[in-house]
């Protein structure tokens, strides 16, 4: 079974102003696809065809870079347009807000601290809200890295992530990192990142 890209809960226009339809489009059918292409080609005949992205990314550490890079990226991405949403904004509520609290003291401390990761990722990478452990956590990783690699620095559960490559944010914020990072407040969906919750 070779992966599909996954078709979006919205249009492409339905992010803005905060995201821009132009860079959806093209980050969606042109960036996404380009690594669903790659990773099919990668495993198509393997051991690891067939298997689930979640199992692929578990081993990741015995496969190839490009593997890795492309089933990160799928992954990634497959994550990052589930957990935005036009009805976004607002804050969490239920567990999700309680486990927010018990980790970082307030949802406005999560949101200082979870910007600041976002900003400050060295170059191309991630942002990420996670559950290890039973208490959630944030964690960055470059390129297309995970935290369900087992190779990354962290590791946990993803339940809401920001794509900081520049592709994600260039044709309207230029090199404004933190204006997009800003912005990306405006589009999560609590709803789908709460359902993450183990």
């Amino acid at each position: 079974m070779a992966f599909d890209l996954p078709g979006l809960d919205y249009d492409y226009a339905a992010l803005e102003p905060h995201i821009d339809a132009r860079t959806m489009e093209i980050h969606h059918t042109k960036h996404h696809q380009t690594y669903v292409t790659k990773l099919n080609a990668a495993i198509a005949g393997g051991e690891w065809d067939g298997k689930s992205i979640e199992d692929i990314m578990a081993n990741v550490s015995k496969l190839p870079a490009v593997v890795r890079n492309n089933g990160g990226g799928h992954y990634n991405h497959t994550l990052f347009w589930k957990v935005m949403s036009p009805e976004g904004e607002g804050e969490p509520e239920g567990k999700l807000l309680e486990g927010i609290i018990e980790g970082f003291g307030s949802f406005d401390g999560f949101k200082e601290q979870f910007t600041n990761v976002a900003i400050n990722q060295f170059g191309s990478g991630w942002a990420w809200l996670i559950q290890a452990g039973g208490i959630l956590r944030i964690t960055s990783t470059p390129n297309q890295d995970n935290p369900l690699m087992d190779l990354a620095e962290v590791k946990g559960l993803p339940i809401l992530g920001i794509d900081v490559w520049e592709h994600a944010y260039y044709l309207k914020y230029q090199n404004r990192r933190n204006d997009y990072v800003g912005a990306f407040w405006n589009v999560i969906n609590w709803d789908e990142v709460a359902k993450r919750m183990k």
